[in-house]
């Protein structure tokens, strides 16, 4: 693999042309990979593609630790992403990034490349790769050589997609026997109602068939699963970490990693799950850096899939924080919803009266303080 030069001590000897070009030759080399198979009719999305939140956090992490990129589709060209949100801070620094859109509007061929060129390759996530890279051969064909060139290959959210059929020389499976993740049948269940029909398979079950060591977070929670130079994250709030942790497994001594505000407030709600006073001092230090709102709704989906008293406390606890911060009816009744599910009608009756007092005329909160 490449690494970057030591040469303080030969620096005076050195002009700068010949450091330059020294160095061009030690930079690490990342393949970032895209899902081809996006399509739109008539402006709607007929074909998921790529998940660009996940495309531009992971370039921000490998453009800013000095990390050549290249980016690449099964077909070339300009790919597809699905919907994304323009004003994301990530998503602002890609745009206006020319050699960043300019990549991405030409991405290179898959069937024109050679793993030698690559220290590693990172899979982008989005549900178009449960499609198409899964079972490009000329994908498979890249891993396996990056993987054998003793290359970094790493993955978020359905981008292990492109791992489950990737085989190595021995004629074993590459996640074979390693512990890997990836996005989690909960997740399916939880947010992957439209496309999942469509599924050949379910990404955690085929990863676990083919002799993964599967490992998870809670919901929508920050996971990344480091198995030697195999890297893989849970989903979208796993990126840069993922992306981090490749950077430093191609030789980035001191990796610099953007505090994105979604990310920090994911980590925000599982620091409060384990410590709470830990969790309510760092916001206080710091509340600009987390967004109140996404706290408030990671709280509502803990709930709403929680399978343990444990989780359901956490949720109550996390959505009673956020609400201190951002008052809306849904979270007061969702909290009240999980007291009743902890038979505390008490507490849940509660917590309706109060909320009635800021909103007397919600017919919702009105209908379940009178069953309670």
């Amino acid at each position: 693999m490449k690494r970057k030069l030591i040469v303080a001590s030969i620096w005076p000897l050195m002009s700068t042309t010949l450091l330059s070009t020294a160095y061009a030759a030690e930079q690490p080399h990342v393949l970032m990979v895209l899902s081809s198979y996006g399509k739109q009719v008539d402006g709607k999305t007929t074909q998921p593609g790529f998940e660009f939140d996940e495309l531009s956090k992971a370039y921000q992490v490998f453009n800013d630790n000095g990390i050549k990129i290249t980016l690449a589709s099964p077909e070339g060209g300009q790919p597809l992403a699905d919907e994304y949100n323009k004003e994301k801070s990530y998503n602002q620094a890609f745009l206006n990034d020319p050699q960043a859109m300019s990549a991405l509007t030409d991405t290179v061929k898959l069937a024109s490349l050679q793993g030698q060129s690559f220290d590693g390759v990172f899979i982008v996530g989005g549900k178009g790769p449960m499609f198409d890279l899964h079972k490009d051969t000329e994908l498979q064909r890249l891993i396996r050589d990056i993987y054998e060139q003793q290359g970094v290959v790493g993955a978020v959210c359905h981008g292990p997609a492109a791992l489950v059929d990737v085989t190595l020389s021995n004629g074993e499976y590459l996640v074979d026997g390693k512990r890997v993740n990836g996005f989690t049948n909960l997740e399916e269940d939880a947010f992957g109602k439209k496309w999942r029909p469509q599924f050949e398979f379910l990404l955690e079950d085929k990863l676990k068939e083919r002799g993964g060591q599967f490992e998870q977070d809670g919901l929508m929670l920050n996971q990344v699963t480091i198995d030697g130079r195999l890297i893989t994250g849970q989903n979208p709030f796993s990126t840069a970490d993922t992306a981090a942790a490749m950077a430093k497994a191609m030789g980035v001594d001191d990796v610099k990693e953007p505090a994105y505000k979604d990310d920090q407030s994911v980590k925000l709600a599982e620091l409060m799950f384990t410590d709470k006073a830990a969790a309510k001092a760092e916001f206080k230090q710091s509340p600009q850096s987390y967004d109140v709102q996404m706290l408030a709704m990671i709280g509502v989906y803990q709930a709403k899939y929680a399978k343990t008293q444990l989780q359901l406390h956490n949720a109550i606890e996390l959505m009673t924080f956020a609400q201190s911060q951002f008052n809306h009816p849904m979270i007061e009744l969702t909290i009240a919803q999980a007291y009743v599910r902890q038979n505390d009608f008490a507490q849940a009756r509660s917590r309706l009266l109060e909320a009635q007092k800021t909103y007397p005329d919600n017919a919702k909160i009105k209908a379940m303080l009178a069953t309670l």
